[in-house]
């Protein structure tokens, strides 16, 4: 094929341990991307890393993403690896799936959210109101809310809605105190089922999120417990009933059809995701996977995006007003957003998207070949590059979207005036795969225009009802704050005021802590 194989990074040990134990402790403590960032500048932005002998590939090269996801994208899949690691959360769901079955989870799913719907606006409209409201009540209080806790209380009861239409309402209980609070209740209650649940979805997300970064190594760690049991007892517990009762409620409609009419698999406008899977299957097996997955879209990927919104909004206080200025313009200070409102709100937009550029909910992704086949050289002059059958490939949105060749000078740096401007033209329009928050190609996420409706209306009222946002670093836990060697880095890295983290999705470490002024009724 007159290909050549990539650069490699070899360590100092056997097995190459060291670069193992190194890729580790970056990923707790260091700045994320760091580690692999340096080697990309050294080598060039496609490499080969082997731990155990176990090769992998790495890259922020956008042809190189490009090939996997798109142009060859059927030489690419998961793999047996990346199931077996994800199995016990993910299942067969369509983040987890190859081939045929991935087929099915993406026929079944696409009609759902082909269109918008009203429905759904409401349903934002009722939990967003809940959250403002226990918000304001905090702050009339003198205390700092935890953002991160609280907008993932808003997507996982509007997501636990529109999948099952049965709301988990994890609004319902507490918000957290600080831990320099003098108020801390919360130590002293138990948690709500919903609380339980949303923990206990988190720490299995986080259990097979470790097992992703190891490799098939992860079974010697859990070789005496699977460490995500117990959490997916506690989230099965409360997801299994609901699977049962839609099963019931479909076959009972079917039985009712069988005198000649026909049972429409078109979604209405206020029926749920399960049931319009439900028409397609009543293997509970299936609907619990694919629900699953989708509530882990449907939930975490927004409530991260909106936590680093807000944010950047308190880094950045002109953004806050300018974006403040165009709801009040074009929405009103009360009144419920509209699909059109939404459309028409061009600097809303910019800055949902130079959020996602910098911050991608997504931050890494990785696939294999399954056969023999070549990649793009970065080296526009320089042969294709070989990868062999069985090789993964990982690969950043995380480091592509603040690469300096593919954003400009000021890559590193917030400003949702690319989106408006020049650049836009210049960078975006000339190379679409140097953006992507929402994956591409044939496995693009379904529910991206969903999303995107869900953070803009959300945005719309928080900023409704407040008229200024800022950090209260001292409300942040003392091992969640960033370390001094950070400070004066070029870029987000040395003005962060608090740590990104990743498991399957971005968070913030230690939660996102922040006091907002209400804004005056007649505003």
């Amino acid at each position: 094929m007159g290909a050549v194989l990539p650069p490699r990074w070899d360590g100092n040990s056997f097995g190459n341990l060291d670069l193992l134990k190194f890729f580790l402790e970056r990923f707790n403590s260091g700045y994320l991307g760091d580690g692999a960032w340096n080697k990309l500048e050294e080598l060039g932005y496609l490499y080969a890393i082997s731990i155990f002998w176990d090769v992998t590939y790495l890259t922020t090269d956008a042809n190189v993403v490009k090939s996997v996801l798109a142009t060859d994208f059927s030489d690419f899949e998961k793999g047996e690896v990346f199931r077996d690691a994800m199995n016990s959360v993910l299942g067969t769901g369509i983040f987890n799936a190859d081939g045929d079955m991935w087929k099915f989870h993406r026929m079944m799913t696409r009609p759902y959210f082909s269109r918008d719907r009203i429905s759904h606006f409401e349903l934002f409209d009722r939990h967003a109101d809940l959250v403002i409201r226990k918000m304001k009540e905090r702050f009339k209080g003198g205390h700092a809310v935890d953002f991160q806790d609280a907008i993932s209380r808003f997507t996982l009861d509007s997501a636990t809605e529109f999948l099952f239409g049965k709301c988990v309402h994890s609004l319902e209980g507490d918000l957290p105190y600080a831990h320099n609070d003098p108020v801390v209740p919360q130590l002293l209650k138990q948690q709500t089922v919903a609380e339980r649940f949303a923990t206990a979805f988190a720490d299995a997300q986080h259990a097979i999120s470790l097992r992703a970064r190891t490799g098939w190594t992860w079974h010697l760690s859990e070789l005496l417990r699977d460490k995500s049991a117990e959490p997916m007892r506690i989230v099965d517990a409360f997801l299994q009933p609901i699977l049962e009762e839609a099963i019931a409620k479909n076959r009972a409609a079917k039985a009712q059809a069988e005198s000649g009419a026909t049972v429409s698999k078109d979604a209405g406008d206020d029926e749920t995701l399960l049931d319009h899977l439900v028409k397609y299957t009543d293997d509970p097996v299936v609907l619990h996977d694919e629900t699953l997955n989708i509530l882990i879209a449907g939930r975490d990927t927004t409530a991260a995006t909106l936590t680093f919104a807000v944010y950047l909004m308190c880094l950045h206080p002109a953004v806050f007003k300018r974006l403040r200025g165009e709801v009040l313009e074009k929405v009103g200070p009360t009144q419920m957003p509209s699909f059109d409102d939404v459309r028409n709100m061009k600097y809303l937009r910019a800055v949902i998207n130079e959020t996602l550029r910098l911050y991608p909910a997504v931050p890494f992704n990785i696939k294999v070949a399954i056969r023999d086949t070549t990649l793009p050289n970065p080296d526009p002059n320089g042969p294709p590059v070989f990868i062999p059958k069985g090789v993964d490939i990982s690969y950043s949105m995380f480091l592509m979207h603040r690469r300096k060749d593919y954003w400009g000078p000021d890559a590193l740096y917030f400003d949702p005036d690319r989106w408006l401007d020049e650049r836009l033209n210049k960078y975006f329009t000339t190379n679409p795969f140097i953006f992507l928050p929402f994956n591409a190609g044939p496995r693009i996420c379904l529910g991206q225009q969903f999303a995107y409706n869900e953070m803009s209306f959300f945005l719309i009222r928080l900023l409704q009802n407040f008229s200024s946002m800022e950090l209260d670093l001292s409300a942040q836990p003392p091992d969640a704050r960033p370390p001094a060697d950070w400070a004066g880095a070029e870029g987000q890295k040395g003005i962060e005021k608090i740590i990104p983290r990743s498991h399957l999705t971005l968070y913030v470490h230690g939660g996102l802590w922040v006091k907002m002024t209400e804004a005056e009724k007649d505003t």
